[in-house]
């Protein structure tokens, strides 16, 4: 009989998930009236206001306790990248939140559609073909070194997809490359927020979620060693958030494990389909 009903906390998701999408609609119209506006900063508040909304919904509506931790690691000045787990649809809100001028890596997929563009356009963010290949590599190396000269944060995330809860998808070297042409330094951040709000899931877990920036990786380090270190740090620190007493989302048994999603498997058949896409995106 008890399967007939609904899980705990699944009226408040789909509250949650109305609302989400209201908002959204609403601010993308509201950014995009303010991206027509000349300077970036009127749109970047509203990017900010939007993000602070979505955040406040996650507390208000279906319980999630947001904790942001390690904000004195960061650069006190100039640019830098940050590198975080990417776990849930909420990062980006969350790490959106907390800086006011934040550039960011789009794949073009979200780019289809003209409003959105005008958005990304306005706030500077770098936007790519998901396969990947050397031509994107030349493309982010002139869009870095704009975000570099305009002083701003950048961020992107390494593993280039939404991982299921407890596991990580092999680290791209895009990031690398990215750190290579800035020159900056790179700031890991680990999450929890996965065993909250997994992936695009809809139902949604109540507790707490962390957001914690780590200590700088400095610049000059070769490949191996940067990716070696940068992967370390994001896992172990995630893994170390993970909370054992209020699983939420979390399977114990994926804790670990490397997995790669229906996107991601379609991306890497599209670059093998093209050798030379494939030969860019691992160099």
């Amino acid at each position: 009989m008890s399967d007939h009903h609904p899980k705990p906390g699944l009226i408040k998701s789909w509250v949650f998930h109305i609302l989400f999408y209201g908002v959204t609609a609403l601010f993308a119209i509201v950014c995009g009236v303010l991206a027509l506006i000349p300077g970036r900063k009127p749109m970047m508040a509203g990017l900010m206001a939007y993000t602070r909304t979505i955040r406040f919904l996650m507390t208000a509506i279906v319980d999630i306790e947001i904790e942001i931790k390690g904000k004195e690691r960061l650069p006190k000045s100039g640019a830098y990248i940050i590198a975080p787990k990417h776990q849930s649809y909420g990062d980006g809100f969350l790490l959106f939140s907390e800086f006011f001028d934040l550039s960011f890596v789009a794949g073009d997929a979200i780019a289809k559609f003209t409003i959105v563009k005008t958005i990304l356009r306005k706030a500077g963010a770098v936007v790519i073909d998901n396969c990947g290949g050397s031509d994107v590599q030349d493309q982010m190396s002139r869009e870095v070194a704009r975000v570099k000269a305009q002083n701003r944060v950048m961020f992107i995330y390494p593993e280039g997809h939404l991982s299921e809860i407890g596991t990580q998808h092999r680290y791209r070297k895009g990031v690398y490359h990215m750190y290579k042409d800035f020159g900056c330094p790179v700031v890991p951040a680990a999450t929890n927020l996965g065993q909250r709000w997994n992936q695009a899931d809809i139902m949604k877990y109540p507790g707490r979620a962390t957001l914690e920036f780590l200590d700088p990786i400095p610049p000059g380090l070769e490949k191996e060693e940067f990716m070696a270190r940068l992967e370390t740090a994001i896992e172990t620190q995630s893994r170390a958030l993970l909370d054992m007493d209020n699983l939420g989302a979390l399977d114990p048994d994926n804790i670990g494990l490397v997995k790669e999603n229906n996107m991601a498997e379609a991306k890497r058949i599209a670059r093998e389909a093209r050798p030379e896409l494939d030969q860019g995106a691992r160099s």
